[in-house]
């Protein structure tokens, strides 16, 4: 089986996954508040629906074609960014400004962030192979925009999506072929700033504490991440069964988004945990070999920027679920409940597989024929 092919059909089975996890999760919810227990439900099944349109779209359409367009769509991010503090297109909710109302949906910009600023990496990363290793004529350009994009989300504000991106940026970054000598004073910079930001606020800090000993504050700070554990540990080898989840009775806050994981682990246990963790591993596992054998530099630093956006936020979520790191509002892909994300995450796996198109003989062969001598290897 080609690995663009199993690529596709694991991504299947995971939007099927979050389909029956969706409506299972928050079926009560919604009909005790919208009386509409399809609610959650038919709103994913329109995003999913808008999402694949957008991956059909994406791998269908030569990946080299983004390259001209990457700065500008990163500078329409960093707009729509801005836009979520302005009174009256911005919604705020729990504290933090990060969607702009569409109508009866929102968009949170941060998802179109995240995708356009790998489109960026990769593209400036590319044309700079031989400038990478010096600050001010290599990195200095591309970081001056990410550090833009990386203090508006902080402003709304969003920690672990912040966090996410400057990961992903550093993983682009050094396999494009910066040095650690200026990457590891970056990093060293970088922990302050984190510092004050994590300690300066009040909520963040009960984060902290929260996540070092959830039970000093059961009913408050610690409530989420223990009914998580409950959740985990009731669901035992082979789970309670489908849909006979307890803690989503209003026990486990966001069980259909942030904190899906858990309800899977519940319902369908270790077993069913473990199904999905596999399933998220292969999908790794195709991108990387995309990214291996991409015919450019520009293809292997975006399928690299792709594969480290889905698998960081996985690996993130799964940790927050499971007590490994603080909270954190990262959904887990292709399965909690939310729109920009599903659009997102789908349209970059289109792209992704539209990198995979090009490793086929015939298609490599027209394009080094019309770009002799413009690519190279990481």
């Amino acid at each position: 089986m080609q690995c663009r092919t199993l690529l596709f059909l694991t991504v299947v089975v995971l939007l099927s996954i979050g389909v029956v996890m969706i409506y299972s999760t928050s079926a009560v919810f919604a009909q005790e508040s919208f009386n509409d227990s399809y609610y959650f439900l038919k709103r994913q099944a329109a995003w999913i629906a808008i999402g694949l349109a957008g991956f059909a779209l994406a791998v269908n359409t030569d990946y080299h074609s983004l390259r001209e367009r990457s700065l500008p769509l990163l500078l329409a991010s960093i707009v729509l960014l801005a836009l979520v503090f302005v009174p009256g297109i911005g919604r705020a909710a729990g504290g933090a400004s990060r969607w702009i109302r569409l109508g009866t949906f929102s968009l949170q910009p941060s998802e179109m962030a995240k995708f356009t600023l790998v489109l960026y990496l990769a593209d400036a990363m590319a044309r700079k192979q031989r400038r990478i290793d010096r600050f001010w004529k290599g990195l200095a350009p591309p970081l001056a925009l990410a550090l833009v994009v990386l203090g508006l989300i902080i402003a709304q504000p969003d920690l672990g999506t912040t966090v996410l991106i400057a990961s992903v940026a550093v993983i682009m970054l050094f396999v494009a072929g910066a040095r650690l000598r200026l990457l590891v004073p970056l990093a060293l910079a970088a922990v302050p700033a984190v510092y004050a930001l994590v300690f300066s606020s009040a909520y963040r800090r009960r984060r902290i504490i929260a996540f070092l000993n959830p039970w000093a504050d059961p009913e408050g700070t610690g409530f989420q991440i223990i009914q998580s554990f409950i959740a985990l540990g009731s669901g035992g080898i082979a789970g309670l069964g489908l849909a006979q989840s307890r803690q989503k009775f209003y026990y486990l806050p966001a069980a259909h988004t942030d904190f899906i994981f858990s309800i899977i682990g519940e319902e369908l246990g270790v077993i069913g945990s473990a199904a999905i963790v596999t399933l998220f591993l292969v999908l790794l596992i195709c991108g990387m070999r995309i990214c291996r054998n991409a015919i450019d530099v520009y293809g292997q630093l975006l399928a690299l920027g792709i594969v480290s956006l889905i698998g960081l936020q996985t690996i993130i979520n799964i940790a927050v679920v499971t007590g490994a790191v603080p909270t954190k509002g990262l959904p887990l892909p292709f399965i909690s409940f939310g729109g920009s994300s599903m659009v997102f995450n789908l349209f970059a796996v289109g792209v992704l597989m539209n990198v995979g198109r090009h490793m086929d003989t015939d298609t490599a062969a027209h394009y080094l024929e019309r770009h002799a001598g413009r690519t190279m290897r990481v």
